[in-house]
Order: C-alpha cells, then structure tokens, then sequence
C-alpha cells in the first residue's frame, strides 16, 4: 500500500506492507533515535510525535501516518540538544538508551501545557522507563529547562517591548 506523509518537515511518499510498523517503518528511513525497548507499549523508548502528539511507535501501524506529519529526535535536533544539556547537567542521563523517547515527550510536554506542575510532569511522563535513574535528576532537569524557556520567552518579549517603543 501507497503512504502520503511529512517526515522532519520532508514530503514523503512509500509503498509498505499493510502490517509494517511505525518502529520499523522509521527506523528503516534512518531514524535511530527511534528506539526499541519493550515492544509493549510500555517504556517510551519508541515515542514520536504525530500531528504534534507523541505516540509509541512500536504499537502504531505505519499505515496510520498516511497523510500526517510525523516528527523524531532527527527532525528536533535544536530543542533535543537544548533540552539534552539540561539532562547532563543534572547527572539525569545516565546510559542515555531512553534520553530519545524521554526528549521526544517532554517536547511534547513544553507544546502541550503552558506552566506545567511537578506533578503534570510525573503524570505526562509516568509512561517513561528509566532503569539507571530514580528519576530525581531527571525531574530537576525538567523543572531547570521549564524555567530557562520561561525567562528566555520573557526575555525575548522584553525586547519586543523595546523595539516598539
């Protein structure tokens, strides 16, 4: 079968098998962040974002992304590598196997809810598994990049003001 879709802001076009999965489907377009963990449904390590929601790509038919825009680790590398950096330096990366999925939904998170709690965050990424981490420096790293973007949307909206006056 015949598949319309974005890719990383790219058009594309495939021919798949009715049962191909999303997991396989693009990693086979060479998206390796796009990772294999659980094939359960269950870890996050697969997450990519469709149509701006992240989704888990190893229980997701590739058919399903027929004529929708489909983003990975690849195609954020900006705000991956932002958001990377605060991960680092709290100590939160530890092997790194889960960083793509964890990165991708906490992305998602940032588009989805305006002043999220500590609380939201352990409910948007309750779906995450860490096996390093008890997830404290992980949630440190969240709440640091949450009040980075803060200030630098702030900052940037300050000098908006400026301009105009």
């Amino acid at each position: 079968m015949k598949i319309n879709f974005w890719l990383n802001g790219a058009k594309k076009e495939a021919e798949i098998s009715p049962d191909t999965m999303l997991l396989e489907f693009l990693r086979s377009l060479g998206c390796y962040s796009v990772k294999r963990g659980c094939e359960t449904a269950n870890c996050g390590l697969c997450t990519v974002l469709v149509e701006e929601k992240p989704v888990l790509s190893c229980s997701v038919l590739a058919a399903r992304i027929d004529g929708k825009k489909v983003m990975t680790m690849e195609g954020l590398q900006e705000e991956s590598e932002e958001f990377g950096s605060f991960l680092a330096n709290e100590g939160a990366e530890q092997c790194g196997f889960c960083n793509p999925g964890f990165i991708m939904n906490v992305i998602a998170m940032t588009r989805e809810l305006e002043d999220p709690t500590e609380d939201d965050i352990k409910e948007y990424l309750a779906g995450n598994l860490c096996r390093c981490s008890g997830f404290v420096g992980q949630t440190r790293s969240i709440l640091k990049y949450l009040e980075f973007k803060k200030n630098k949307s702030e900052g940037s909206k300050d000098q908006e003001k400026e301009v105009q006056a």
